[in-house]
């Protein structure tokens, strides 16, 4: 093994850090004060680097480089500070989910308006004047930029170390995040804090994305990319830690440096290509450092929280009006062959729209009941898709027995990773199973002799009679409202009451008997279960799987469908799954910035129905209602 290459790998990693270190930080400090998960932080990281290479390039030289640096951070800044005045200031009182619903919303939108502004095609920009010369470290060189990045971290963390010791203003945002119903109580006007803090966690995303233009191009893919490695670091570090930011940028930094310094070695005659680590390199580190420590390396228990949440009506059985409106939406379903005979179209849809629904509820079932929000449900739905496809491709399985195995598969998972997720609560258990999808996913992407790598398998076609569409949409509605039944029945039961006792009260559910921690994982293991059904419908019915139905896209839709039509209620995911699908599916025929469009629509439900379709329209009834 080459030490001193390892050891040049190791000091190039702490360059990594840095651009790490910045999205980080900012966002750490937004939800530390605000409690809010912004999914749109990437976004204004990447909006960074866009501005910054626009202004580098159309003014040229020394200042348009590092003056477009520091402008590009103001600029970014005062974006964040209005997106906190107009849209987050408007759903302060509104569940935590739903404001990470409309930051996905927002994600969509700044997505598309990048594309308007500065198209599809990356973007390269230039070097920086004055640090184009290189190093030499340990016999190799090192680019100046690189090196400067490795100083400037550290410099900017420090500089934030005092503003929040010496400074007013750092003391009220350490107020804050400990406690801030008192802080308001004192006098403070929250609504400047709050928004102060929101345009200083911008600035830092801003300057993060100005700062990597000599490394890295602007792309349109940078938004998610650089909010799943935010949030890692966040997470391993400690939410609200500034400092547990840095220490774990560079701990996930160095470990990928490591491996793709390591590289191919032999281990007891076998050969071991570390650098493949590296696609899931910082989710094993979250992974264990979640499981040992849940609140992170520098981290502490949250204190306090916004006000409480209002209290839920019992979950009880179906009303006669509604279960008669649920036998007639399964009557019309059921003929729907036979009513869109001209329109072959509409069945294709129809399935697209029942996968989703089984999708969603799955995921509502440890949500919503269960309080277990979890950012990586995809992992299940995959697993349940490849089941049923490998069971094909290796196996020569007819599709009866493909589509148990699909539920096999996705369960087998759900008991390994839920073991682990239901000993955590809140965003450090959404995290773990993002972290656990994630190695599913590189999993999957990487063992190419058996999944087909990024091909996937093709070819994974039903069997007469389900080749026929109207028949496979039937077998579809079948398998579908099944296991929304057996879900509901499952709500409805002992067990269901369990789970929610689990969810708001976990001391007084242990002192009367319950085991909590049992009762989540079996939970889990349902919910993975039936969503692997869902898995092995969307295997067939696409004819092809691929990596992609295990990506974060998959899973935040799910979040998505679930929050679009309300947390409250079991009948919300079912509405919120069959609005966004087929909203989904109109939008992208309509116009190609389909995402800002789609992320407007949400946006106005969001500000309309903060708690969800279902929840809205029960509120309207209910004043209808009223004498």
């Amino acid at each position: 093994m080459n030490w001193e290459g390892l050891a040049f790998q190791a000091v190039d990693g702490l360059a990594s850090a840095s651009g790490l270190f910045f999205v980080a930080a900012g966002l750490s400090l937004i939800f530390g004060v605000t409690r809010i998960i912004n999914i749109a932080h990437g976004s204004l990281y990447m909006l960074g680097t866009y501005i910054a290479v626009s202004l580098a390039s159309a003014i040229g030289g020394p200042l348009g480089f590092w003056g477009g640096v520091a402008a590009t951070a103001i600029i970014v800044g005062v974006i964040g500070a209005l997106i906190e005045i107009v849209l987050l200031r408007r759903i302060y009182s509104a569940p935590e989910l739903f404001q990470l619903l409309a930051t996905f919303a927002l994600l969509l939108v700044i997505n598309d308006a990048a594309l308007w502004l500065w198209g599809p095609q990356d973007l390269l920009g230039p070097r920086a004047p004055g640090l184009r010369g290189s190093l030499e470290i340990l016999g190799r060189h090192m680019p100046s930029y690189d090196a400067f990045l490795i100083v400037i971290a550290p410099v900017v963390l420090c500089v934030l170390h005092i503003v929040f010791v010496r400074s007013r203003f750092g003391r009220l945002v350490r107020a804050a995040t400990e406690d801030r119903d008192m802080l308001g109580a004192l006098g403070v006007n929250q609504s400047v804090l709050f928004t102060a803090v929101f345009a200083l966690g911008a600035f830092l995303a801003g300057l993060g994305g100005a700062l990597q233009m000599p490394r890295e191009p602007a792309s349109l893919g940078t938004d998610l990319t650089v909010i799943t490695d935010a949030f890692v670091v966040v997470v391993v570090g400690g939410m609200g830690s500034i400092v547990g930011s840095y220490v774990a940028a560079v701990i996930i930094a160095e470990v990928k440096a490591l491996c793709i310094g390591i590289g191919l070695v032999a281990l007891g005659g076998v050969s071991v290509n570390f650098s493949k680590f590296t696609l899931i390199a910082e989710f094993l580190v979250m992974a264990v450092v979640l499981v040992a420590r849940p609140q992170g390396l520098l981290g502490r228990p949250q204190i306090a929280v916004r006000g409480e949440a209002a209290l839920e009506a019992p979950i009880r059985s179906a009303s006669r009006t509604l279960t008669v409106f649920g036998i007639a939406v399964l009557v019309i379903l059921a003929a729907l062959p036979f009513l869109a005979r001209s329109s072959p179209y509409t069945l294709v849809l129809g399935v697209d729209v029942l996968i989703a629904v089984l999708f969603a509820t799955s995921l509502h079932f440890i949500m919503g009941p269960g309080g277990m929000h979890s950012f990586g449900h995809a992992a299940y739905f995959g697993l349940g898709a490849y089941g049923a496809a490998l069971a094909v491709r290796w196996f020569a399985a007819p599709m009866g027995l493909a589509l148990a195995a699909a539920p096999v598969a996705a369960a087998l998972g759900a008991l390994l990773f839920g073991w682990f997720a239901v000993r955590l609560s809140g965003v450090y258990l959404a995290m773990l199973t993002l972290a656990f999808a994630q190695i599913i996913w590189s999993i999957i992407y990487q063992w190419q002799d058996l999944t087909g790598g990024s091909n996937g398998v093709l070819g994974i076609w039903p069997n007469p009679p389900f080749d026929r569409l109207p028949v496979f949409f039937l077998l579809s509605l079948a398998l579908v409202a099944a296991g929304v039944v057996l879900m509901r029945r499952i709500l409805l039961a002992p067990f269901g009451y369990a789970m929610r006792a689990g969810r708001d009260s976990p001391l007084r559910a242990e002192a009367i008997g319950i085991d909590v921690k049992k009762v989540h994982w079996l939970a889990f293991a349902v919910a993975g279960t039936v969503c692997g059904v869902a898995g092995g419908i969307f295997a067939f019915a696409k004819g092809s799987i691929s990596p992609e139905t295990i990506s974060i896209d998959h899973s935040v839709n799910g979040l998505v469908m679930v929050l679009l039509g309300g947390l409250g209620t079991l009948s919300g995911p079912i509405v919120g799954a069959s609005v966004f699908a087929i909203l989904q599916d109109f939008v992208m025929q309509e116009t190609e910035y389909w995402h800002a469009l789609l992320g407007g629509i949400i946006l106005v439900l969001v500000l309309a129905f903060p708690s969800g379709l279902v929840g809205g329209f029960l509120r309207i009834a209910a004043r209808w209602r009223r004498p």
